[in-house]
């Protein structure tokens, strides 16, 4: 049987202070059918910005400990491979060992660089503030890092220059997408529309595709009671970016196939 579902989250915008004031000169006039449709829509703006205003906001120092904190987890297993083969090749081994703990590090010294390099786009300034970036940069560092892991990429982002945060956005999503097809399958990264006005589609396929639910709160701008870790706050990151941008993230599951979404509203 296939089942669908779908998260959807939109990008934040201020709102009028004034409306208590309006409404209350409009009600001292005297109540009309246009003062009480006036007052359903603002009701709805308020409603709007109590929700945005109780969402979760780290501070700049808590997102740099965290996504630094999220970085050394992701390349300690590698480095700590590296000392592991380091410290066989130093006993008294025969030439098979040897060999053995030579492709060891090798392997391990790819990965650590590939994680770092992806990094260091993905999250870290990767240039001056409102820099573009080459997508074809992203697109390399994204097959290094996937090289390791269990999906194959589909990249289908023509290349040119986009805002920094776009390209950063891409990548998280990427990372997204991984936690959605956790057996392995296909990542396919694809850009709409313009330079200019650009919606940009990562389509997941893969055995026991799922969207988890944790995940998809964090991408789509969590509450301000949500637990923002090491661990998780990568998916909060993305939906950082994706807000800075003027879109919002959407997932949506048919069977073993996940569409994860960047858009304007």
């Amino acid at each position: 049987m296939t089942s669908s579902a779908s998260w959807t989250s939109a990008p934040t915008s201020d709102q009028d202070s004034s409306t208590a004031d309006e409404g209350k000169r409009l009600f001292e006039n005297g109540p009309t059918s246009s003062f009480l449709r006036d007052e359903s829509a603002d009701k709805s703006k308020s409603d709007r910005s109590a929700s945005e205003s109780a969402m979760l906001e780290l501070s700049a120092a808590d997102l740099g400990a965290l996504l630094c904190s999220k970085v050394c987890h992701d390349i300690i297993s590698p480095v700590g491979a590296i000392s592991n083969g380091l410290e066989l090749m130093g006993e008294d081994i025969d030439g098979e060992m040897k060999d053995m703990a030579f492709e060891l590090i090798h392997r391990s010294a790819s990965q650590a660089s590939a994680k770092l390099k992806f990094a260091r786009i993905a999250y870290g300034a990767a240039g001056s503030a409102g820099a573009e970036i080459d997508t074809g940069d992203a697109e390399a560092v994204a097959r290094g890092y996937l090289e390791a892991e269990k999906p194959d990429l589909e990249w289908e982002v023509p290349r040119l220059l986009l805002p920094k945060n776009q390209v950063k956005l891409i990548l998280n999503m990427v990372l997204l997408a991984l936690n959605c097809i956790p057996h392995g399958g296909t990542i396919k990264v694809a850009m709409e529309g313009s330079a200019e006005d650009p919606v940009f589609i990562l389509t997941c396929e893969g055995r026991n595709a799922r969207v988890p639910e944790a995940i998809a709160q964090l991408a789509g701008g969590p509450m301000s009671d949500a637990k923002v870790d090491a661990h998780n706050v990568q998916p909060y990151y993305a939906g950082l970016l994706a807000r800075l941008s003027g879109l919002g993230i959407s997932f949506d599951i048919s069977g073993e196939v996940v569409a994860i979404k960047a858009q304007a509203a």
